[in-house]
């Protein structure tokens, strides 16, 4: 296993944590992907809302006409 693709654990001394640039490049990456699913999720509650009391297409409907029938 090569050690590009495992972060080791931060090393501690004297009860601080060694901050380096890959440990914040990681931070930072997981928090882009938090943001992204935290505007998805808005995203999907603002549809429901706006089709709130529409009426709904059967599924078979749908896959007939997005072509998605076998």
């Amino acid at each position: 296993m090569s050690n590009a693709t495992v972060s080791a654990p931060p090393q501690r001394r004297a009860g601080r944590v060694r901050v380096t640039l890959r440990s914040l490049h990681d931070e930072v990456q997981r928090l882009r992907e938090r943001v992204e699913d935290l505007e998805d999720l808005r995203e999907l509650n603002a549809a429901i809302e706006r089709n709130k009391g529409k009426k709904l297409i059967p599924w078979a409907q749908a896959k007939k006409e997005l072509g998605l029938d076998d």
